[in-house]
Order: C-alpha cells, then structure tokens, then sequence
C-alpha cells in the first residue's frame, strides 16, 4: 500500500454505531431496535455528489423497496456533496416532490438525518437538534404502512418529539455531540 493512499471511511458501520447508540439506546425512535436487530434495514452509500444522480438514487431505492419485502426501511448515506444543511434542505424538498410524482406518495415517507441538522424554531445551539443529526447526510425512506402499523401500537406516539427534545436538553449538547463523535469509532 502507498503513503498517499487514502482510507476510505466505513459509513455504514458509522451509520449503524449512531443508530444503535443514539436513535436506539436514547429511544429517539421506539421503533427501530426491532428492525435493527432482526436485520430488516438496508443502507446504501450514494457516493454520487450531484443533485441529478442523488434524486436518482432515492427513486432507485423506493424500486428496490417494491420488489424486496425483506427491506423494511432503507437508509440513503450521502458522504459527497451535502455537507451544507441548506443544500441538503434543497434536496428533501425535491426528492419529496419527486416521491409524489413517481406515484410513490402514501407508499413511502422520507425523515431526513443531518450531522448540522437545525430547527428553524430552535437557537443554533439547542440540543434538541440531535435528535436529527447523524454522522453523514442521509435520507431514511420509510414504508408508510409500517409507520400506520407500528404507531397504532404504541401509546401516545404524538409525544415522542417533545419526549426527544426534553430529552436532548437533559443530557445538553456536550453529551449530545459525544455520543455523535463515538459513532465513528
């Protein structure tokens, strides 16, 4: 191996840390242990850092979502090209409008994941913006059914947002970002 060679991240293992030790330990989301452990979440890494080819990777993975019923939900990794929240903004408004055209509205829904992910009601440094902020830039599609499913079986799932910020602000931002950094260990 040369000097110069570059180590190439492992985003998927990074992606996997943060969903364990943040979504799931912090119980940020209630539903994911059950998909994580039995496997039934894909993750792909979209190397491509232009907003042609992100949108179409997005449209490609809500096809493999459709023939693939082992594939609960997948997560979309974008290590290039969003780094700016802004863009990345730019992005979920247009691959939204794009699920809607392709048809897939009501099939699927996109959460969005951010590591300078902000609340515009939020100050820049409220805590509370953990509950959305990941190691990379992602797009989480879900299936639409599964989240009707999975909310009807849980009380009060309303409160699950305002649960996540109180509990953000408990630990504070300090805490908050560790957990984020250890993701890449």
């Amino acid at each position: 191996m040369s000097s110069d060679s570059q180590v190439r991240p492992d985003y998927i293992a990074h992606t996997r840390n943060w969903l364990s030790s943040v979504v799931i330990d912090l119980g940020l989301c209630p539903f994911a242990k059950r998909e994580f452990d039995t496997e039934r979440i894909f993750y792909r890494v979209v190397e491509a850092d232009d907003l042609h080819r992100q949108l179409e990777q997005i449209i490609l993975e809500c096809t493999a979502l459709d023939t693939d019923a082992g594939r609960e939900t997948s997560l979309l990794i974008f290590p290039n090209g969003l780094g700016d929240f802004a863009a990345y903004l730019d992005l979920m408004a247009l691959a939204n409008a794009l699920i809607s055209k392709q048809g897939y509205e009501g099939v699927y829904q996109l959460a969005s994941f951010h590591p300078a992910y902000c609340f515009a009601e939020a100050a820049p440094d409220d805590p509370s913006h953990y509950t959305n902020r990941s190691p990379y830039p992602m797009v989480h599609i879900l299936r639409e059914a599964s989240v009707e499913a999975a909310l009807k079986t849980y009380p009060n799932p309303e409160d699950i947002p305002d649960r996540n910020i109180k509990l953000t602000r408990e630990l504070g931002t300090a805490a908050m970002q560790g957990l984020l950094t250890k993701c890449y260990e």
